[in-house]
């Protein structure tokens, strides 16, 4: 009997805060024996067009991104992330939203460094832009520029509660959620929620949300990740076969950002299918 293939539905590049170039994503997705893999940069498509051009044989690419969404039923409001697969990327209304977006993540990563420096951290708002060499900002990019700086030692550090985790966190603008469903959908694409239940993120998404997102397009949830509790996961799992949503498992992979590898979570061939059906064919799977 054949091995089933190893798919793995969301994966960072430096287009937003991974460490691997969309290139070398690819090529680094082949070399762990994947055989889908999907780019889902932070409310960019930017990595895409070098993806596919770097596209090894043997290996598919299903074009998406990660959309930062948040929902207003909470007090304060709950930061959410969408990851939204094979849509039209050309779409006026969600290309406006995912600019707006981006150019939120670059004021609040601007105000981050001014409170840091305020407090005496030698960091440099030029020198972080330029190490982002055009991706979407994210506090990613801080951080590293902590630890340049000899401040902190990892990544994981400096979302510390003393870092970036806390005292020197700020909310951004980002797409209601209900809106971001809508936009996907209307955008031929496949919206799946992105680790609902991450308690180790102080993130859960409250079941009664996801139904009623279930109710307006929401496709699937994402169950196998790194930040998900076996508990946790299965969870995900009962709660999608409850509302009839695909269950998708992913690395997450953000390059030495994040210890977790490639293929450490994957999904199901059956629900990868599913999301392939599902999408409108304006942006199809790239193989290589």
């Amino acid at each position: 009997m054949p091995a089933r293939p190893l798919i793995d539905l969301h994966a960072h590049s430096t287009a937003s805060d991974g460490t691997l170039g969309p290139a070398e994503l690819v090529r680094a997705a082949a070399d762990a024996g994947l055989a889908v893999v999907a780019i889902t940069d932070h409310d960019t498509t930017a990595g895409w067009a070098p993806a596919v051009d770097a596209l090894p044989p043997g290996l598919s690419l299903v074009r998406g991104a990660e959309l930062s969404c948040r929902w207003h039923g909470a007090a304060p409001a709950l930061p959410l992330h969408l990851l939204a697969y094979l849509f039209d990327p050309d779409h006026p209304e969600l290309v406006a939203e995912l600019a707006r977006v981006r150019q939120a993540r670059e004021v609040r990563g601007e105000r981050i460094v001014a409170l840091l420096r305020a407090d005496g951290v030698d960091v440099s708002w030029p020198e972080i832009l330029a190490a982002a060499d055009g991706g979407t900002v994210g506090r990613p990019h801080i951080a590293a520029a902590l630890i340049r700086a000899g401040l902190v030692a990892t990544t994981t550090e400096a979302f510390g509660r003393d870092w970036l985790g806390e005292r020197y966190r700020l909310p951004k603008d980002d797409i209601d959620v209900f809106r971001a469903v809508a936009l996907v959908r209307a955008a031929g694409g496949v919206p799946v929620f992105a680790h609902p239940r991450a308690s180790r993120r102080g993130r859960i998404v409250p079941d009664a949300l996801i139904a009623e997102l279930a109710g307006v397009g929401l496709a699937g949830l994402e169950a196998d990740h790194e930040d998900h509790t076996p508990a946790e996961a299965a969870h995900v799992r009962r709660l999608a076969t409850d509302l009839g949503l695909l269950v998708t498992g992913s690395s997450d992979f953000h390059g030495s950002h994040k210890s977790v590898r490639l293929g450490a979570h994957t999904t199901a061939p059956e629900a990868y299918e599913r999301i392939v059906e599902a999408s409108s064919g304006v942006t199809g799977v790239a193989s290589g």
